[in-house]
Order: structure tokens, then sequence, then C-alpha cells
């Protein structure tokens, strides 16, 4: 009997042994990273802006909400006098693949977001919203694996949002480029400077592949030049770029400033 109730008490007392380790362990896993859909529409006409923007202000974000999608940004391209054509730019964070593939189909099940866009969505090819659209899909650096929306106090009008594309010659030099932003610190650096970065991502499908792209954010353009010029300043920038096995990870660099509409996120 004595022996029963001893066995007993070691089960008991390797079930709690047990538990705390779960518990332990869940509280220290890494959060899962993020997906990113980087979507531009891309317009000819005022009148295709003024659709599309009503449409994603009445119901595309709305409805995205509904589904527990949040933190949407939504930009356009600052003025510049080289390019013309007008966009907006839409950052949309997924928590999983499943959720970005499904989101179609359970948008088409909401009758309030079918109602607030059907002017948008059931234009006819005479009169479509918008020109063409483009897509990019990302998935979160390990060290960055959640997007943070950046707390600026400017007018928005006045914010610089700097979007960055990295492309690399192959898929090997690619990854080591992204192990230089993880492993190799310059995302803590960026971090350290405060350049209040909203994502890093590895482009999984996009027209310039192999590719990264970040996004970083600023008060206005002086706070941008400032930044960066402590950036390439910094003895931790320095250390990298003279070690030889990150040398020529970088073929093109595409830099796009934007800013963010009324009705963005952040």
């Amino acid at each position: 009997m004595k022996t029963g109730k001893l066995l007993f008490l070691v089960v008991i007392a390797l079930a709690i042994t047990s538990f705390k380790t779960i518990t332990s362990d869940s509280k220290n896993a890494a959060p899962s990273r993020e997906f990113y859909q980087i979507k531009t529409y891309i317009f000819k006409t005022e009148q295709q802006v003024e659709t599309t923007e009503k449409y994603l202000k009445e119901a595309f974000l709305p409805g995205l909400k509904k589904l527990g999608i949040k933190n949407i940004g939504v930009f356009k391209p600052r003025p510049n006098a080289t390019d013309t054509i007008k966009k907006v730019m839409l950052v949309i964070p997924f928590s999983s693949m499943t959720q970005f593939l499904g989101l179609e189909d359970k948008l088409a099940k909401d009758k309030t977001y079918l109602a607030a866009g059907a002017a948008y969505l059931k234009a006819s090819y005479k009169q479509a919203p918008y020109l063409r659209i483009e897509s990019i899909l990302l998935k979160a650096f390990s060290d960055h694996p959640i997007l943070s929306t950046p707390v600026l106090n400017s007018p928005r009008a006045n914010r610089v949002y700097e979007l960055r594309s990295y492309e690399s010659a192959t898929e090997a030099i690619y990854k080591n480029k992204v192990d230089m932003f993880n492993a190799g610190g310059e995302v803590k650096l960026f971090d350290r400077l405060a350049f209040n970065a909203v994502f890093y991502g590895e482009v999984i499908s996009g027209a310039k592949m192999p590719n990264l792209m970040y996004m970083t954010t600023f008060a206005d353009q002086e706070s941008r030049d400032s930044h960066w010029k402590a950036f390439v300043d910094s003895p931790e920038w320095k250390g990298l770029i003279a070690m030889e096995k990150y040398k020529n990870n970088i073929s093109h660099i595409d830099i796009t400033f934007l800013y963010p509409t009324d009705y963005s996120d952040y």
C-alpha cells in the first residue's frame, strides 16, 4: 500500500515538473514570424484614385479589421519631379499564409464590405478603378518577427517613411545579406539608433528576387538624414562592412519615400 502511494506521489511530481517545463518553454518561445503583403495600386486618373481610396477607407480596411487584421499601413509616394505616376501602397500584416490565402473568400461573404465597396467592386471595364495592382509577399525577419507601429508626432504630410529593397546577385548571396541583418546585428543597430522600423522582410514572391525589403520611419526629411548619418558613422556599421564575409552582398538598391494617408493606421 505504501509502495503504491509512493509511486502515485512520484507520478504527480513528474507531471508538475513537466508542466512547469512546458510553461517555461512556451514563455521563452520566439514569436511566430508574420507575413506581409505590399499591395500597390497604380492609377492613370484622379477619378481612379478617388474611387479606390473611398473603397479602401470605407470597405477594404474595415473588412480586414473585422477579420482581426490590424496595423495596416496606407501610403503615397512623396512628391517627386521625376516620378509622376499616381500610386497608393498598402502594407498588410498576416499572422499566417492560411490567413492571407483565405482573405478574398472571407471578404466575399461580408455583406457590409460588399455594400460599402460596391462602386469599386462592380466597376465596368470602361471605368476601371485603377490601371494595375502590383503585389509583393514577404516573410518577417527572425530578429523582427512582428510589425511595429512607429510613434511619430509630426504632421503626416511631413513624415518620411522610407521603403528600401536590396537585391542580391544570387540566392546564396541574398541569404548572406539577410544574415547580416539578423546575426550580424544590422537590425539591432537600427533599433539602437531609433530608426522606428515598421518591418524587415524576406521577399518570397515578387518581381525583383532575390531581394529583401524593410521600412523605417522619420518625423521629417531632416530627421531621416541625421539618422542615416549616425548609421554610417557608427562603429558597428564600420565593423560590419569591413568583414570579408559580408562584402558584395547587394547588387542593387531601390529607395522609395512615402508618407501616410489620413486613414493609415500609422
